[in-house]
């Protein structure tokens, strides 16, 4: 999906709604971003959208994750269109793969750690 936007947040919902087995429900935690509470929404009966509250990385590690990214690979840059943009994306997220134990110690918060599954 080129744009992400109310439309596109509906299709993601309803797909993966249909991954969901009859006997489960999925609380979907989401940030404040417009489309994911838009009241166009209709969000499927087996999912529950719970907003983090506004302004809160620490609840969210993958935004600490999107710093490192824009800061070491994606910064100060001028690309020269959408397929340049997926490719300097792209290019990022395999270095940052390449580093062994780095998303790890980017996201990983002192309360994630006492989290048991």
């Amino acid at each position: 999906m080129p744009e992400i936007n109310t439309a596109a947040m509906q299709q993601f919902l309803n797909r993966f709604a249909a991954t969901i087995c009859d006997d489960e429900h999925v609380a979907m935690v989401l940030d404040q971003a417009g489309w994911h509470g838009a009241h166009a929404l209709n969000v499927p009966a087996n999912i529950t959208l719970v907003a983090l509250p506004p302004y809160s990385p620490e609840l969210n590690p993958v935004e600490r994750i999107w710093l490192h990214l824009k800061a070491r690979f994606l910064s100060h840059r001028l690309l020269n269109g959408y397929d340049a943009i997926v490719d300097a994306a792209c290019i990022a997220w395999n270095r940052l793969c390449a580093e062994t134990g780095r998303i790890t110690s980017l996201a990983s918060y002192p309360w994630i750690l006492k989290v048991k599954p």
